[in-house]
């Protein structure tokens, strides 16, 4: 069934005849068991809404009549898709008076809904009540708070002492406190205004529990909706706005959309919008070049008469009003609409003069002839400014073009094909200037977009020319000096001056040429040759120079090819030279062919033969020839002594006449394996080595070298210190006799007073005058500087002997060049005679003969006689 409920906002008769936009009804379905989900429709929905919880509102501002009075519900079940309906009818009712209007109001008081109960076993229906309907509330209001709102009673608290509550956002969950109940009487209260900004709805559930916290009854729901009020002023998005529109557009263009925003609710006058354009600066052409769409926004153009030209940017102050735009009880804001008007090419461009002037040197090219100007009222450096210029008359050869200086706008007129002052002395362009884009509708281009251009060319003394240039001749080798060969002249393009030419020579690689200074005449001083290094595919250039006289002179080049034809001036030659071969005929031939520096037909096919003296060489050699350019040469004989033979081999040519030549073959005979290869060492020098194996061979040989060095080096430093440690002697010992006993073998004991001056640094028995220079034994000391070696005392000293030997020693081990040249005189220096008899009376073989003397072969070439003599056995 319908449950109808009247809402809070009534209509009065002081709402008569006025807009009116309020909830004013709440509508509800209830069956009995309660669980049917329902969808509510209104028979006016232009006029009426109704929400999915049966608020019904008025979606629009209209006065009441009778046509408005009456309307339907339709409540239609969404599973079952039965229909209801419930007929509405609005009525005013009297205006109150002020002073019941100052009471009051009765608290509207809501009871609990009686559960289902069972009797005998079967379910008992319960009481029906009101659905209970939302509460609306005011925000902002001024109280005086707490306010009450509604009571809560079940009717069981006759027979029970009941507690109320009331839970949910608002109450005990965040924002708490905004709403309170009494717990004994079930008086629900609002302790403060409400802002619906924040929170447009509350959703609260009622509590009934007796004194012990039982539930007695179901809790319900209680909505409360916060009424809006107009607190809110419009807010713009932007504080500026910025557009643009092309210049010239028509009335109805759209330019830009200003939008703003209102707190409070949309669907209510408070928070519905008006815009309109409170002022527009410039005024200029029109005070009203722009409108508003009062709902959107949108701002278009309703004037003709935009010119960028006169006014490039208009300032709208636009405003918003809430309250459908209602100026007295409507909250306004405004902001600013600045309006760009862009450029279009609406001007063209036009010359400052009709006619330009300029002059150019002949044959001359980038050359800037004339500097071409225009204005052009449009916006600078837009396409609708930059000027493009064309020659459109007095240039049938494209020699000039026209760029444009990106900065200034002006035209260079420039030469880009060289003018020749003889053929064309002047010329008159007719040049256009344009924009990079076309001229708006409707505009063409006036005549000052048109001009002339004169340009004046300038003789100048211009570059004699050989013609033709390169010149080709024809003629054969061999041709005497002082031969007159051709005329080679030149021209002279300056027809308006009188010069004369001079010529020179340039180049003439092989000086074979000579021209005549004043006609060109070309006369050889050489034979011409054919074969010369300075010839290149049997053409020879020569280059010669021709200058004027003019100011300043010019000159030009010319280049002269004579093509050489070969003559039969080259006898053939043996090619190769050197060849080797085996002793044998077999296996191994050698094949030889001919060497002509002439061409065909001078060249092959050749003729090879063997000369018949000397006798020896038909005898030992024979030629077979292969074809015209090859012949096999062949031992004749069965057996050649190796050794290295000059083979003559006479060739002729195939010329007219012809030429022959009697060309040396250098052949190496030589020992051959099975295979054909020489063998014996000589082949190396008769093949030849490369430079690289030279090389490898020289770095092996100065490798082993310093190895070699290396361990000589070391083997003396080695005899060194045995040396130095043999003698260190007890001072006590008697050295005198040791040294006369066993070191000098001299004179023996008829030689007592022996010098021992001897022992530091004998000199050589040679005097170094005598021997070759540069050729020193392997033993001998060096040259190099006097070593500092102590002098020994004349006075006699028991232990002078062995200190001055000490001495000497350490003086000796700094000394490079000291051993083993301090021992020498040993064995050089036997003294002036002696009683003993020659050692090579002894029989040495029966005194040593189990002596290993093969480590006199370490000691040097001198001692390598006496390891062969002791060391050889029997032998």
């Amino acid at each position: 069934m319908f449950l109808l409920r009247s809402y809070v906002c009534i209509f009065t008769e002081k709402l008569k005849n006025q807009t009116v936009l309020c909830v004013f009804l709440s509508v509800k379905f209830s069956n009995c068991n309660g669980k049917r989900k329902v969808q509510y429709e209104s028979s006016e929905p232009a006029d009426f809404k109704v929400d999915e919880d049966g608020m019904v509102y008025a979606v629009r501002s209209f006065p009441l009549s009778s046509e408005h009075s009456k309307f339907l519900i339709y409540a239609q079940d969404k599973e079952t898709q039965e229909k209801w309906q419930v007929a509405v009818k609005l009525s005013l009712k009297p205006a109150l008076r002020e002073e019941s209007m100052k009471e009051s109001p009765e608290v509207e008081e809501i009871v609990f809904p009686r559960q289902v109960t069972k009797h005998n076993g079967h379910l008992q229906r319960q009481k029906r009540d009101w659905v209970i309907p939302p509460i609306n509330l005011p925000e902002n209001s001024r109280g005086p708070f707490p306010q009450e709102l509604v009571r809560i009673r079940s009717d069981r608290d006759k027979n029970l002492s009941l507690r109320y509550s009331v839970t949910g956002p608002g109450a005990d969950q965040p924002p708490t406190g905004i709403f309170i109940i009494n717990p004994i009487s079930g008086q629900l209260s609002v302790t403060k205004p409400l802002d619906r900004e924040l929170i447009a709805r509350f959703h609260l559930r009622a509590h009934a529990v007796d004194i012990n916290g039982n539930q007695v009854e179901n809790p319900i729901d209680i909505v409360i909706n916060v009424i809006d009020m107009n607190d809110n002023r419009p807010e713009f998005l932007h504080q500026v706005w910025n557009g643009t529109v092309p210049e010239g557009s028509k009335p109805g263009t759209y330019v830009m959309t200003v939008t703003a925003i209102d707190a409070d609710d949309p669907n209510a006058l408070n928070g519905m919008l008006r815009y309109r354009i409170l002022s527009q600066a410039p005024s200029t052409p029109s005070p009203n070049m722009f409108t508003i769409n009062n709902e959107t926004g949108d701002i278009i153009t309703v004037a003709a008469g935009l010119d960028r030209e006169k006014v490039q940017q208009y300032t709208l102050i636009i405003q918003a009003t809430d309250m459908e735009g209602n100026p007295t009880y409507g909250l306004s804001n405004t902001a600013t609409a600045i309006i760009t008007v862009t450029d279009v090419n609406d001007n063209p461009p036009e010359f400052t003069a009709m006619t330009f002037y300029g002059e150019v040197p002949e044959n001359r090219v980038d050359v800037i002839v004339a500097n071409l100007t225009v204005t052009d009222k449009d916006q600078p450096h837009t396409p609708a400014w930059n000027a493009v210029y064309r020659i459109s008359g007095g240039d049938p050869t494209g020699r000039f073009a026209i760029q444009t200086d990106p900065n200034s706008n002006d035209g260079l007129v420039t030469v880009v094909k060289p003018i020749d002052f003889e053929t064309n002395r002047m010329f008159v362009l007719t040049v256009a200037a344009e924009n990079q884009v076309p001229l708006a509708k409707g505009i063409q281009h006036p005549p000052q977009s048109t001009a002339t251009v004169s340009v004046t060319v300038i003789d100048v003394n211009e570059n004699p020319y050989f013609t033709p240039n390169p010149k080709v001749i024809r003629q054969e080798e061999g041709l005497h000096a002082g031969t007159m060969l051709t005329t080679f002249t030149a021209q002279d393009p300056d027809r308006y001056m009188q010069q004369n030419i001079r010529y020179t020579k340039l180049s003439d690689p092989a000086n074979w040429l000579k021209i005549d200074p004043v006609n060109g005449q070309i006369t050889t001083i050489a034979v011409l040759d054919r074969e010369s290094p300075n010839v290149k595919n049997n053409i020879y250039n020569a280059t010669f120079l021709a200058s004027d006289n003019g100011i300043p002179p010019m000159s030009g080049t010319g280049t002269l090819q004579i093509y050489l034809l070969d003559i039969n001036d080259n006898a053939p030659q043996v090619l190769p030279q050197e060849a080797e071969t085996c002793e044998t005929p077999d296996p191994n031939s050698i094949n030889i062919t001919a060497l002509d520096y002439d061409i065909d037909p001078n060249a092959g096919p050749f003729a090879f033969d063997l000369p018949l003296s000397p006798v020896t060489i038909k005898r030992n050699w024979t030629i077979t020839r292969l074809n015209g350019d090859f012949a096999q040469l062949n031992l004749k004989i069965k057996f050649l002594e190796a050794g290295i033979y000059e083979v003559p081999i006479i060739i002729t040519d195939s010329g007219n006449p012809p030429k022959s030549n009697i060309s040396i073959l250098r052949v190496k005979v030589c020992q051959c394996d099975s295979n054909g290869d020489c063998t014996d060492v000589d082949r190396i020098v008769g093949a030849g080595l490369g430079t690289g194996a030279i090389i490898a061979i020289l770095l092996c040989i100065i490798i082993l070298l310093i190895l070699v060095l290396m361990f000589v080096v070391w083997m003396k430093r080695r005899d060194k210190e045995r040396q130095a440690k043999q003698l260190l002697i007890d001072p006590e010992d008697d050295v005198r006799d040791n040294i006369l006993k066993y070191d000098e073998e001299g004179g023996g004991e008829e030689d007592q007073d022996y010098d021992l001056s001897q022992l530091q640094q004998p000199d050589t028995v040679e005097p170094d005058a005598i021997k070759p220079v540069g050729i020193r034994r392997l033993d001998e000391r060096p040259i190099h500087a006097e070593p500092q070696y102590p002098v020994r005392s004349a006075a006699p000293h028991p232990g002078d002997i062995g200190d001055f030997i000490n001495e000497g020693l350490k003086a000796a081990d700094n000394d490079p060049t000291a051993p083993p040249y301090d021992s020498l005189l040993v064995f050089d220096y036997e003294g002036s005679g002696s009683t003993a008899g020659s050692l090579s009376s002894l029989n040495s073989s029966s005194s040593g003969g189990e002596q290993d003397y093969d480590y006199l072969n370490d000691w040097g070439p001198r001692f390598k006689k006496l390891a062969d003599m002791y060391g050889g056995g029997d032998d």
